[in-house]
């Protein structure tokens, strides 16, 4: 099926570009996840948060479930066709099979410190 949405366009408004570049550079590490880090909705989403509090780093967590237009628009701002989307100083660094990826090889505490987070 065929859909006319602008998000699968390539249209995205200027409006709600601008609303994204404001949520990604709110915080050195910003999350767009299902749920809070408090009460994660899905497993993915709840993992990326376990391995940002293993390193003692503060994160502004953006719950896609509350706003469509979010959930829909992060997708194309970022190319990345999955949730959770982690962000270090603006910069798109992946999923949580990423972000897990990157712990699991010391890899993640090393940006931290290169990106003067930790």
């Amino acid at each position: 099926m065929l859909s006319t949405s602008k998000f699968l366009c390539n249209e995205m408004s200027s409006e709600l570009k601008n609303r994204l570049d404001g949520m990604v550079g709110n915080a050195d590490i910003v999350i767009f996840m299902k749920g809070v880090p408090a009460a994660p909705r899905c497993g993915f989403s709840n993992a990326v948060c376990q391995i940002l509090r293993m390193h003692d780093v503060p994160f502004e967590s953006h719950d896609v479930l509350a706003d469509e237009e979010i959930r829909q628009g992060i997708k194309e701002y970022s190319s990345w066709p999955t949730i959770p989307q982690v962000y270090f100083k603006g910069e798109f660094i992946g999923g949580c099979d990423i972000v897990k990826e990157m712990f699991e090889k010391g890899e993640l505490k090393e940006l931290l410190i290169s990106k003067k987070i930790i």
